[in-house]
């Protein structure tokens, strides 16, 4: 963002500060003036209306084409290949919509600080991004009715904020029973953390096809680390090291899937001779892993799309058919897994 268009946001930031005190409104009424929601008071949106025009307050998309609507995106962090598929996708379907995305992350600022910023920026709404709403922040986001929608949340989410996934489940249940089908019944888990609502789909995904197939499940070489590198790497390492070791590794995410390939690189293993490697999310990573990596392919370009619509819905005031949007996962094989080949010993 230039110095001048922060300054221009600073500026209106305080005027709309200035006259919901004046008014003895909350920002966040203002904010519902300026979007011509419904739910404000007759009364009370004329007198903000009055103010508005008294101050010479314009708004955002009246501006003409050269300062387009906006959305706000936060990412708990901005690392990992996951995060930048998802920004990716974002932005390629707000360009579509002719809106620009201001980008930013739960890291110094809470969800509730970026709900004000929202507020004081004129945005169109929100898109909230793998991060845990505090009971406060969903109540304000319903009470206020402010346009949220959210990917992948950690918890499951009040009915009335629309949050949108994948077929977590299902497509964990398809990795596994490929990796079945190709005679592996020692099949190990990188999985995610508990409390992850997509973590834990993706581990009963696991269960599921280890159960339908017959095989038991063994925590003994399932390991739960947040989807990253090096927690992977320490997981996979003693999933290996253990006494009866898997012929292949599920990895919930392609950022654990890179930390069991380089587990098996430490303990002598080749890909896929002694271990077949099989990761979900299909980043750019995992073509580019060494082997390329199999993995359950994410929509990313549709979630964007998906979550750019329903955001711009809700600011018109339209709620989505479906408080929880699940898009379907596409199995992609790659040399990362292949027909067991060793015989696992005591």
């Amino acid at each position: 963002m230039t110095g001048r268009g922060k300054d221009r946001q600073e500026a209106q930031h305080g005027l709309l500060t200035n006259i919901a005190a004046e008014a003895g409104v909350s920002l966040s009424t203002v904010s519902k003036v300026v979007h011509r929601r419904r739910d404000v008071g007759t009364a009370t949106r004329d007198r903000v209306e009055e103010m508005l025009a008294r101050y010479g307050y314009v708004r955002p998309w009246d501006r003409g084409p050269a300062t387009p609507q906006q959305i706000v995106v936060v990412f708990r962090d901005l690392s990992g290949p996951y995060t930048l598929e998802v920004a990716r996708g974002i932005v390629d379907a707000a360009g579509e919509f002719g809106i620009d995305v201001v980008t930013g992350t739960t890291s110094r600022r809470s969800i509730s600080g970026w709900l004000e910023e929202c507020v004081s920026l004129g945005a169109a709404g929100i898109v909230i991004v793998i991060s845990m709403l505090a009971e406060e922040d969903q109540r304000r986001i319903v009470e206020q009715r402010l346009p949220v929608v959210l990917i992948d949340p950690l918890s499951a989410p009040s009915e009335d904020i629309p949050s949108i996934g994948v077929t977590n489940w299902s497509g964990a249940r398809e990795a596994v029973q490929h990796l079945l089908a190709l005679g592996h019944t020692r099949i190990g888990m990188v999985a995610g953390r508990s409390h992850s609502l997509a973590g834990a789909a993706r581990v009963h995904g696991y269960r599921a096809a280890l159960e339908e197939a017959q095989v038991a499940y063994d925590p003994a070489i399932v390991r739960s680390t947040d989807f990253d590198y090096s927690d992977a790497l320490t997981a996979s390492l003693q999933i290996l090291r253990a006494g009866d070791p898997p012929t292949a590794v599920f990895a919930a995410s392609d950022a654990q899937a890179l930390g069991v390939l380089e587990a098996a690189r430490q303990q002598g293993l080749s890909v896929p001779d002694d271990l077949s490697v099989m990761s979900f999310d299909d980043t750019l990573v995992a073509a580019m892993a060494c082997p390329p990596l199999s993995a359950v392919r994410q929509p990313f370009e549709e979630l964007g799309r998906e979550a750019t619509r329903v955001l711009m819905d809700l600011a018109d005031g339209r709620p989505p058919a479906s408080p929880r949007i699940e898009l379907a996962t596409e199995l992609v094989l790659r040399t990362s897994t292949s027909a067991r080949s060793r015989v696992n010993t005591p």
